[in-house]
């Protein structure tokens, strides 16, 4: 035996990662009742106590869920899909009042949450300065942090940072409420209709701040979105990065075909 080598995977966390698999792989499908400890003990060779510890972590992960006298189901989460042709669309915020995020959610039959931790002017990162034409030396955007749930699941956090000199003297500097349409529509009060967007995706494993706030599974990734905001003019006036869980999230756009 090599005993200089890493130390052997516990069984619990063994057993929940090959139950882990067969749920990311659908063999165990939303709804399905897992086996029962005692089918597990017997089925991999272990104690019932390990079992339970297994099916334990698979909980805390929120893959599961336990019904007191039915047993332990597969959790039934539906991706939450971004909807990039219609999500921004002055119809869609006057016709529901709500922000995209809400109204999409809503849309998909689920409650949306959103909560604004933090609103601050700060120094943007260079790449955020770069897209609003703002400096990246000083103070010149206000950010604001919103973590996004559906049915009490985190699905993803956003970061929007906005130009000090749109956001001074209004409720985008100051306030997580913003009202009625939210904040498009204070946008286009200040002047600052969307016209357009731009959207750059890409997929990253999550940092250790991000899993523990988003509550991610091992082995899942994040998508990161760098959402641009155009106005009337062709001017960028805000700019979003969101993190969004990649087994919860899910991106559908349709756009025109330039020709």
């Amino acid at each position: 035996m090599n005993q200089g080598g890493p130390r052997a995977e516990l069984p619990s966390r063994r057993i929940a990662q090959e139950l882990r698999r067969e749920i990311v792989a659908g063999e165990l499908a939303p709804g399905k009742k897992l086996p029962s400890e005692r089918q597990l003990a017997a089925q991999y060779g272990i104690a019932r106590n390990t079992a339970r510890e297994a099916i334990r972590i698979l909980a805390d992960e929120g893959l599961v869920t336990s019904e007191h006298g039915r047993g332990v189901f597969v959790r039934e989460k539906p991706r939450v899909l971004r909807f990039g042709a219609e999500r921004y669309s002055h119809h869609l915020r006057e016709t529901t009042g709500l922000s995209p995020y809400r109204a999409e959610v809503a849309k998909q039959g689920r409650t949306a949450r959103v909560d604004c931790v933090s609103i601050a002017r700060e120094i943007p990162p260079a790449h955020v300065a770069e897209r609003l034409g703002v400096s990246a030396e000083t103070e010149s955007v206000v950010r604001r942090e919103n973590w996004y749930y559906a049915d009490d699941d985190p699905v993803q956090v956003g970061n929007t940072y906005i130009p000090w000199t749109i956001a001074e003297g209004s409720v985008l500097a100051t306030s997580a409420d913003m009202g009625k349409g939210s904040l498009y529509a204070r946008f286009a009060e200040l002047g600052h209709s969307i016209t357009r967007i731009r959207e750059e995706v890409t997929a990253r494993m999550p940092s250790p701040d991000e899993t523990a706030g988003l509550r991610i599974p091992d082995g899942v990734p994040v998508l990161h979105v760098l959402h641009s905001s155009i106005d009337q003019r062709g001017d960028t006036f805000e700019v979003t990065t969101f993190v969004m869980r990649a087994d919860l999230t899910g991106l559908d756009y349709t756009m025109p075909v330039e020709t």
